[in-house]
């Protein structure tokens, strides 16, 4: 049985995403397949990707993988739901909901984040990132400050 990868059933034209698109040749390609109920991905990151400190991985590249086999998995959910499978028709694509409105190249971003609420250790984040005078998308984050004694 040969196994199909979600992402080789997006359209050319959906199929440039740094995450998982196959025709980036910079991107990450990462490969999600549908396995009884749910998808899985497996990836390994390479050692640039660390994160606040070294041998851990950059919570950023978390949220990237997430997003983009979170998509995969609703497109191929989607396609399931309404009886069909891979080879059936292509796939609808899916994109993460807290994106407002497309993000343009070739412009300066701006990022703006206010502390929502401070509890301890740990600090909830709201985030909006803006082009060209519009905000294009908004997150939450919930950060924990290490422990002075980590080890």
């Amino acid at each position: 049985m040969t196994v199909k990868v979600v992402q080789d059933f997006y359209l050319d034209e959906f199929a440039h995403c740094y995450g998982c698109g196959r025709l980036n040749k910079d991107g990450l390609h990462i490969k999600s397949c549908w396995d009884g109920e749910e998808s899985v991905c497996q990836y390994t990151p390479m050692p640039y990707y660390t994160g606040g400190f070294p041998g851990y991985v950059y919570g950023g590249f978390i949220a990237s993988l997430i997003d983009c086999h979170g998509a995969a998995t609703a497109s191929a959910a989607k396609l399931k739901e309404e009886g069909f499978s891979l080879d059936d028709r292509p796939l609808s694509r899916f994109v993460s909901a807290d994106f407002l409105k497309p993000t343009p190249m070739g412009t300066v971003l701006e990022l703006r984040g206010r502390a929502k609420e401070i509890k301890g250790r740990k600090v909830t984040i709201s985030v909006t990132l803006s082009a060209e005078g519009e905000i294009r998308a908004k997150g939450e984050v919930v950060m924990v400050q290490l422990p002075e004694d980590r080890k």
